[in-house]
């Protein structure tokens, strides 16, 4: 099975870079995030052309979250468990197939907002490990994918790329990260990829990708069973150096399922 997850930096400007790139790699489920629009106004009618199934929580001008899968699927959740129904930013989203459960997550970048942006971020991710431990003591074969917002240790950003005040990289922000994986969860790039240095995001501005200033902020998470049917886990670097690119490329990984 192969699974991608890809913030796209929306999704009206990227659709045919994103056609082009399912045409080439055929994903069984790709997990997109940042589609910057409405579920209306999602080409939902030209991924299922390719034969994708689609879901889309959606929110006009920023965020939002997206599944297309090959596989049939149920939806359980369209929004964090435990935020409150205020809340109306659209960053999760999770499924359920018949071998594995998905949960597609874009986790504030606690940069805005000031020291009150950095804590809902931290609030959201002590939601997200909660709810993943739950769903790890059920036993489900789960997957979290998506962007963190997160470089987990300092080989996961170029030197320079980062301010040390950074959200990305403050240590609070690293130490969610690691609940997870301290949850059972295994980080699939770095089970494979254990001591390299590999980007997943180049900021636009100052040559960064010409002059490969990355970041890793882009993960996928695997329960046991599956970490144990990891066979490839990669980002595609190569999509950045295409015309109009987001400043992500997509996240791949295969299971031996």
């Amino acid at each position: 099975m192969k699974l991608a997850t890809w913030n796209v930096n929306s999704i009206r400007i990227r659709e045919s870079q994103v056609l082009r790139w399912i045409g080439r790699v055929e994903p069984d489920i790709l997990l997109l995030q940042e589609i910057k629009c409405e579920e209306q106004a999602f080409p939902t009618a030209r991924f299922s052309e390719l034969g994708y199934q689609t879901v889309v929580v959606g929110q006009k001008a920023y965020n939002g979250v997206a599944v297309l899968s090959r596989m049939p699927f149920t939806v359980r959740h369209r929004g964090l468990p435990g935020l409150p129904p205020e809340d109306t930013q659209a960053r999760y989203l999770e499924i359920e197939t018949q071998s594995i459960h998905i949960c597609n997550l874009y986790v504030p970048n606690g940069n805005s907002g000031g020291e009150a942006g950095f804590a809902y971020k931290l609030r959201w991710l002590e939601l997200l490990a909660r709810h993943a431990q739950a769903l790890l003591e059920a036993d489900l074969p789960v997957i979290l994918a998506g962007d963190f917002n997160i470089c987990p240790t300092d080989n996961d950003f170029a030197p320079g790329a980062l301010a040390a005040d950074d959200a990305l990289r403050r240590p609070e922000s690293q130490a969610e990260f690691f609940t997870l994986l301290w949850l059972g969860l295994t980080d699939a790039v770095r089970e494979l990829w254990p001591g390299q240095a590999i980007y997943t995001f180049w900021d636009y501005q100052g040559a960064a990708w010409q002059r490969d200033l990355g970041l890793r902020i882009d993960h996928t998470l695997l329960a046991p069973t599956l970490a144990e049917a990891l066979v490839k886990a990669e980002p595609d670097r190569s999509v950045r150096g295409e015309a109009q690119p987001s400043d992500h490329v997509p996240v791949f990984i295969e299971l031996a399922l």
